[in-house]
């Protein structure tokens, strides 16, 4: 306890008369604490104007680096599978060949519509209504509606829109309603079938010319 006191005595002497000292010249412990100042306060100005970036630049391309291994993973993996992805890529395309092949061109249309006719009448209908509508241009596409009514009995009717689904080339009744008449083995149906097809030069460069114009106007509005 006594060399608590003398020890604590001690220093605290060091630290009097010290005014007018050059600092080379204060005892050892006022030396050492003045050091310590002078070090912390270069780590705080340190930190505050350097090291700080410096550290965020690290954080950052820490995780650009994830990002990159991320990505070589990934090319790696397309890499080792890419004759499996070709393989892929050529049955989608035989596939969105078989589709196009059920489209008709603008040409073939005429004639598309005598076959949904003649589906009818090779079932016995009746035709009472046959009446194709508008057709309505989509983005890659145009489709014709048809309103029908056709009568007949409940197995030629079904028979006929057995037979549209099965045609080759894509037909699809909509909004069905099926009524019985005064004899009930006489039925008739209201729909409308819609059939589709391929869009032609003059169609296709109409469509790009609208959207080349829409985007011109939505460009100006900005």
């Amino acid at each position: 306890m006594a060399d608590i006191k003398h020890i604590s005595r001690s220093v605290r002497a060091q630290f009097q008369g010290l005014n007018g000292l050059h600092p080379g010249q204060w005892p050892i412990v006022p030396r050492m604490l003045c050091a310590a100042g002078v070090v912390a306060a270069v780590v705080v100005v340190g930190w505050y104007f350097y090291w700080s970036d410096q550290l965020a630049d690290i954080d950052r391309a820490v995780a650009a680096e994830v990002s990159l291994k991320d990505a070589y993973k990934s090319k790696v993996q397309q890499a080792v599978n890419l004759e499996g992805l070709r393989k892929q890529k050529e049955q989608v395309n035989e596939y969105v060949a078989a589709l196009e092949k059920q489209l008709p061109s603008k040409a073939e249309m005429d004639a598309l519509l005598s076959d949904i006719n003649q589906a009818g009448l090779g079932r016995g209908l009746q035709f009472q209504l046959f009446k194709p509508g508008q057709v309505i241009v989509r983005d890659y596409y145009a489709e014709l509606p048809i309103d029908i009514r056709i009568t007949g009995n409940y197995h030629d009717i079904g028979a006929f829109t057995s037979d549209i689904a099965n045609m080759p080339r894509i037909v699809t009744l909509n909004k069905m309603n099926l009524v019985a008449g005064k004899d009930s083995s006489v039925l008739t149906l209201d729909a409308v079938a819609k059939t589709f097809r391929y869009l032609d030069e003059e169609e296709i460069a109409a469509q790009r010319k609208a959207a080349a114009d829409k985007k011109k106007k939505g460009g100006k509005k900005k």
